[in-house]
């Protein structure tokens, strides 16, 4: 970051008015960026956390309830719900380690979207202020404090789709704002079982000062139940019926699976910035419980194989920094950067064999508390006009404390660190046009309870045990370039290896070390404004990710996404008129380690048609997925057994399909 870039950042006023701000000069990588809240405010979405989806190369899907966190996908890693993205809402983190469900687990359902200022985002290991999950990338939503006017949204759907939302922002006393944010919603969605998803969720925001020395103070609740349809044989959907009746798409093989969650939390920041220097200090403590119920195998090891897992847990944390700057008499400047961040999580974790919820017998049920602290320094020198170098270095120590109530040989404690540096080089501008050289070593946590596990949770046997943190190690060339007037364009070719793929099988309470890996990839992203009335989106992602150890007969991915591509059309100020269209696709990828199965590619449209009635009221229509191509939000490869098959089960293709073809119309109202 540059000197005024770190000064904008800072700023509580700034606001990002376009779609991206991916101008020269703004950033440390090409694959570096920041949306701007026109983005969010032209485009339809389904879920929250689709938000996500306008970084270039990523993908969100659903492969349950959507009370659940979403399956996120980016640079040929399957992040399943979340591990190797690092996500922060208003400098809380999302990530959820030693998680029930899945290490890293990420839900951003809390996310009120009409709330966002500007989501910054980057990609890859080379940035010293990112550690845990941010290997592939990281992403950090920073809310408004102060809103021009007043809103309320009311948006009706097909198939009970009800959702509310009303914002005010006020002054309490001199120079200090409150904002409030209320949200309100129900959805039965396309599914047989209906999914009667009931979510609520409130955010405050008090904030005072100026760009040069503010505070704010922010607190958040969210609380929500569902039920879910989970992913289903391929064989049920192509034969039409199961136990001689109609079987289709959106039917459920376990209607008793679900889900319900809480999250609250309370935050807060303040910094202080001056000609030389910069302080920053965030904190946050946050309170946390799922109870989800899930049956993906059906009747493979019991007569019902639904499973309950719970995780119950108390978070707080922070992190400070403090930057320096030099200005020499030849004109080179100099920044330095030094910065400290922990965070502790209490865990009361647990995984149950249940049948329609009620529990049948425990399979393990854990006490953890763990603790990352990661410190880390950072050079930024400007050498000359077109040469500028940032030189980081970052060392985290993990703690953990497992303390098993179900199997007492897998009770133990662990402590384990990781020493990352990082380097970038930035070259130019030369005609509007930058390049870029990174790399960087960065790591990932494992699920504390497989780093002192000893035997497996159900079959009793010795089991290995898994490291605490594993290295990975990325390099990127990219470039970004101006040069056409009114395109702003950016390529970068990257490269991502891990010591050990991150496997944790929640589902079974086990955890493994996985293969060594290594990705590589090519992305190039547009956004062409050629004029008042119309601007176009167009990005693509390749990459080709394989296992790295000796076994190449099975060195394919499973689920590793290749091919990604995003295309969003968008009118503006046609007079009362404006509307936009995206389509993304998500190309095939293998479902098994020998490609001998693969996932379809799919292909999915969006509209959304908005008009002004008058300066206080707004009407918008979205259409999902507008040609009603039957795509599947994702597909797994594994052994299942229905009603009346072998008792061995029988291997195949599993999967969550995409909603339909979807209306909403929403109306805004501006007091």
């Amino acid at each position: 970051m540059t000197l005024a870039d770190l000064r904008a950042h800072e700023s509580i006023a700034v606001e990002v008015v376009g779609h991206y701000d991916n101008a020269i000069g703004n950033s440390d990588a090409a694959s570096q960026g920041v949306m701007g809240v026109e983005l969010l405010r032209e485009r339809a979405m389904l879920r929250p956390a689709e938000v996500l989806e306008y970084i270039p190369g990523m993908v969100v899907t659903q492969h349950s309830g959507d009370g659940k966190a979403n399956q996120y996908f980016l640079r040929g890693m399957n992040l399943d719900h979340g591990t190797d993205f690092a996500t922060t809402v208003n400098g809380v983190p999302v990530n959820m380690p030693t998680h029930a469900h899945g290490h890293g687990y990420s839900d951003l359902n809390f996310l009120i979207p009409e709330l966002v200022q500007r989501v910054e985002y980057r990609k890859g290991p080379y940035f010293a202020s990112d550690g845990d999950f941010s290997s592939a990338g990281s992403a950090n939503f920073i809310y408004r404090t102060k809103l021009d006017r007043p809103f309320a949204d009311v948006t009706i759907g097909q198939r009970g789709y009800l959702r509310g939302v009303a914002a005010v922002s006020r002054d309490v006393s001199e120079g200090v704002t409150l904002l409030s944010a209320v949200e309100r919603l129900n959805n039965n969605g396309p599914w047989t079982v209906p999914e009667g998803i009931r979510k609520t969720n409130a955010q405050f925001i008090l904030s005072g000062g100026s760009p040069r020395e503010g505070w704010s103070t922010s607190l958040s609740a969210y609380s929500a139940h569902w039920n879910s349809t989970d992913q289903i044989p391929q064989r049920l959907i192509d034969a039409g019926t199961y136990q001689g009746q109609p079987f289709g798409r959106f039917d459920s093989l376990d209607p008793s699976d679900g889900g319900n969650t809480n999250r609250t939390s309370l935050s807060g920041h303040w910094h202080q910035t001056s000609d030389y220097e910069l302080i920053k200090i965030e904190w946050y403590a946050v309170k946390y419980d799922l109870n989800l119920s899930s049956n993906f195998t059906y009747s493979l090891d019991r007569t019902n194989d639904q499973f309950a897992q719970t995780d119950d847990r108390s978070v707080w944390g922070g992190k400070a920094y403090r930057a320096w700057f030099i200005d020499f008499n030849d004109g080179r400047r100099m920044q330095n950067t030094l910065g400290v961040q922990m965070r502790q999580d209490r865990i009361r974790v647990g995984l149950y064999d249940t049948v329609s919820k009620q529990i049948q017998s425990t399979v393990r049920d854990d006490d953890v508390q763990q603790t990352l602290v990661g410190i880390y320094g950072e050079n930024e020198m400007g050498w000359n006009s077109w040469l500028r170098t940032v030189a980081g270095l970052r060392v985290d120590q993990l703690n953990a404390k497992v303390t098993s109530h179900s199997q007492e040989q897998n009770s133990g404690s662990t402590a384990e660190s990781k020493v990352s540096p990082k380097l970038s080089v930035i070259f130019g501008p030369w005609h509007k046009t930058e390049f870029f050289v990174n790399t960087g070593k960065g790591f990932h946590s494992n699920d504390a309870r497989g780093t002192t596990a000893k035997v497996g949770p159900k079959t009793g046997q010795p089991i290995d045990s898994v490291p605490g943190l594993v290295s990975s190690r990325g390099q990127e060339i990219g470039m970004k370039s101006q040069i056409i007037p009114d395109l702003q364009t950016t390529l970068a070719i990257w490269r991502l290896a891990f010591d050990s793929e991150l496997v944790y099988v929640g589902d079974a309470g086990d955890n493994e070390a996985g293969r060594p890996s290594r990705r590589i990839g090519v992305e190039w992203s547009n956004h062409w404004t050629p004029g008042e009335h119309f601007l176009m989106d167009a990005n693509f992602a390749w990459n080709r990710p394989r296992y790295t150890d000796s076994d190449l007969a099975r060195s394919y991915i499973a689920n590793a996404v290749q091919k990604v591509s995003n295309l969003a059309f968008t009118l503006r100020n046609l007079g009362p008129w404006s509307g936009s269209l995206g389509v993304r696709y998500i190309g095939a990828a293998p479902l098994i380690e020998d490609n001998g199965a693969r996932s379809i590619a799919s292909v999915t449209a969006n509209l959304r048609v908005n008009r002004k009635i008058t300066n206080d009221w707004n009407v918008a229509l979205d259409v999902l997925n507008l040609t009603g191509r039957q795509n599947n939000d994702i597909s797994y490869y594994y052994t299942s057994r229905v009603a009346g098959e072998p008792v061995g089960g029988v291997n195949g293709v599993h999967v969550h399909p995409a909603e339909p073809r979807t209306v909403k119309l929403t109306t805004r109202m501006r007091f």
